[in-house]
């Protein structure tokens, strides 16, 4: 408990040397003024009643140029959004000792923990400026959302309706890119997009951003990560090795392609690099559902995209062997891929 940024963190401290990252992995000027980019694409998918095939197309040059887009018109009730942001926000404004004791957990192996900078914390040479709340939501089987937080006293109705609808979306977002890549438009359901999870970060006021980080540079592990990234700039990508800002839309969500995704694609999509950083004045809280196939699925690329002028580049592979394989790595972009990668 005692590790968790507000329990021990005053803003007349300067920040811990524990938290300062070398030189070429600090953020310097672009966590002060973050490079706010209008490049990433916003999709419109109401569009798609009356313009499907203009949809898919924007979704798949999306992920082909960026790995990242965001998408407005979702179907999900703004007001439901502000609910669930609300709740996320107020979790971490609990007091520590009353409301958060009993899911506070540095064990991995947990299904439901509060951790600071991550599980690796007792090991990591430099520590995230970050709390994180991490749970399954998906089955939304009653026995699960028991081992949920239990204050703020709305969280769990409003993050069981939220991430469902949250999952309505993602599988929608699948199904274009399916059909966009001509492998059926059953292709994402049932066992490779079988579990989701949640993961809310919160980044409180940071003495000096220019030195840490909030998340390190990285891809997701799984098939495709819907953000609900609230109105607090931090999100980064990495584009022709430069960072750009993802703006906060109201109401709008940050789509981003997983690694398992483009695995499937045989590399015609494209896993992007990310970050957060902080800021020195507001706190930052996002909840990032994060959809990915069952731990025993056989994921390998799909075979219709494979041909004499595409050839296959990945191998088939069991998802909790690839889930091994990237903690080890601790996510290193660049060696988690190679064992997974056919030698030429």
């Amino acid at each position: 408990m005692e590790k968790l940024v507000p329990n021990w963190y005053s803003a007349a401290q300067p920040l811990p040397e524990t938290y300062i990252f070398p030189p070429d992995e600090r953020p310097g000027k672009f966590s002060i003024a973050p490079s706010i980019s209008n490049d990433i694409p916003v999709i419109d998918l109401g569009s798609q009643s009356h313009d499907r095939a203009r949809v898919i197309q924007q979704i798949l040059d999306a992920s082909q140029e960026f790995g990242f887009f965001q998408v407005i018109n979702h179907g999900i009730p703004e007001a439901l959004m502000n609910d669930t942001m609300d709740v996320f926000k107020e979790f971490f404004e609990l007091p520590l000792e009353e409301k958060r004791a009993s899911i506070y957990s540095d064990d991995p192996n947990k299904v439901c923990k509060l951790v600071h900078s991550s599980v690796n914390y007792d090991w990591e040479e430099v520590h995230l400026w970050r709390d994180s709340l991490v749970h399954p939501c998906h089955p939304l089987e009653k026995s699960i959302i028991a081992l949920w937080p239990q204050q703020p006293i709305k969280y769990q109705e409003y993050v069981g309706k939220c991430s469902t609808q949250v999952r309505k979306v993602a599988l929608n977002i699948l199904e274009l890119i399916s059909e966009g890549l001509g492998i059926g438009s059953e292709y994402f359901k049932d066992e490779v997009s079988q579990e989701s999870s949640l993961v809310v970060n919160h980044y409180p006021p940071c003495p000096d951003p220019s030195l840490t980080l909030g998340l390190t540079k990285h891809c997701d592990p799984n098939l495709i990560t819907i953000l609900l990234q609230g109105d607090v700039n931090g999100l980064q990508v990495l584009k022709d090795g430069e960072w750009i800002g993802v703006e906060p839309l109201s109401h709008g969500l940050v789509v981003n392609i997983g690694y398992q995704l483009q695995i499937i694609s045989n590399g015609k999509l494209k896993c992007a690099e990310h970050r957060a950083v902080t800021n020195s004045s507001n706190a930052r809280t996002s909840g990032a559902f994060f959809i990915a196939p069952s731990q025993d699925f056989h994921i390998q690329p799909a075979t219709a995209l494979i041909n004499a002028s595409n050839p296959q580049v990945y191998k088939s592979f069991q998802y909790k062997e690839f889930l091994a394989n990237y903690l080890m790595d601790q996510g290193n972009t660049e060696v988690v891929l190679e064992p997974f990668k056919l030698q030429t």
